[in-house]
């Protein structure tokens, strides 16, 4: 289905769900919070997830979107909302894991403000590059790179996203020296130069590029994941092309304030277990090339704990700062 049909058919699924008689069963709807602007994948992926929650919940679920200085603005409204079980918020890698390292000073606590209810899902990263460059694998790409005399430029969605910071680390372990990062605002229009020619190859998240890949407008070079991708199988994963332990995401989980109680929690990461299983939904993010990661509270903790210490790793050794 193509973006367009995809939202569309997305808004008036969820219009019905929000006119229909359970709609009445709460009086107060609960606010979820999303760090991006309407329209992208984390707004998608809420909309996607928050059709289903509603249901089980019985309550309508209103997306509230807060773009702005990667994530900030919106975990700071969060962490400051006293509104206990009437709002949670999408925190992701940035919120959780890389800006406590890349900004000096947050007016959150990503360890203390908050309380994990679940992981929603995760975004594989692909290498991608121009179709004219000459390499079609990931041994192709490393010793192509190696015999460029002025370095290879590749782009990201931005300074500190897990695009960027995964293609650090890709730079890191394939021991390519002369590749110099080009931030850009956003995937798409970096993955427009690559298209171009400005730049040669950039590092993408699958919701993004993957419209691009049908189109044959880019070349995929390996996905950063344990597995392939359902809706790209003959792309293969870096690790099976010799890059042994190389894993690369943009996730996603649902948080709730710190003075939330432990029922607010329970129920909250319940209806979330219960719209990650619905066939459906898993359908709708299998079309995105998004993966959901269904667990308890307590494995989000301990995941986004593990992700902090690597990624908080990458940041320090390369000298990244957003302030």
């Amino acid at each position: 289905m193509q973006r367009k049909q995809f939202l569309a058919t997305l808004a008036c699924s969820t219009l019905a769900w929000a006119s229909g008689p359970a709609a009445m069963a709460q009086e107060k709807p609960l606010e979820w919070v999303i760090g991006y602007a309407a329209g992208g994948g984390s707004d998608v992926v809420a909309r996607v997830i928050a059709e289903s929650m509603g249901r089980n919940l019985e309550r309508v679920i209103v997306i509230n979107n807060k773009p702005g200085a990667g994530t900030n603005i919106a975990a700071e409204y969060s962490a400051r909302s006293h509104d206990y079980g009437n709002l949670m918020f999408t925190a992701d890698f940035a919120t959780l894991a890389a800006n406590p390292f890349l900004f000096r000073k947050l007016n959150y606590n990503a360890e203390k403000d908050f309380k994990p209810v679940g992981m929603l899902v995760r975004f594989p990263m692909l290498l991608v590059v121009n179709n004219d460059v000459p390499v079609n694998n990931l041994s192709e790409f490393i010793a192509w790179a190696k015999q460029q005399k002025t370095g290879v430029s590749w782009g990201s969605a931005g300074l500190g996203s897990p695009h960027h910071l995964v293609g650090e680390l890709f730079r890191e372990e394939a021991g390519l020296g002369n590749m110099t990062h080009v931030p850009y605002r956003g995937a798409a229009p970096a993955g427009q130069d690559v298209i171009g020619g400005q730049i040669p190859a950039m590092w993408a998240d699958s919701a993004t590029i993957i419209p691009f890949l049908g189109e044959k407008k880019l070349k995929a070079i390996g996905v950063a994941s344990p597995a392939r991708i359902d809706v790209l199988p003959k792309v293969a994963t870096l690790q099976e092309q010799g890059l042994k332990g190389f894993e690369g995401y943009a996730w996603q989980g649902i948080v709730v304030p710190k003075g939330s109680s432990g029922e607010v929690v329970k129920k909250f990461s319940q209806s979330l277990q219960f719209a990650l299983a619905d066939t459906r939904t898993k359908a709708r993010l299998a079309a995105m090339g998004v993966e959901p990661m269904p667990g308890s509270s307590e494995q989000m903790d301990k995941f986004v704990s593990t992700e902090r210490g690597k990624w908080g790793r990458v940041i320090t050794a390369n000298n990244i700062k957003l302030d």
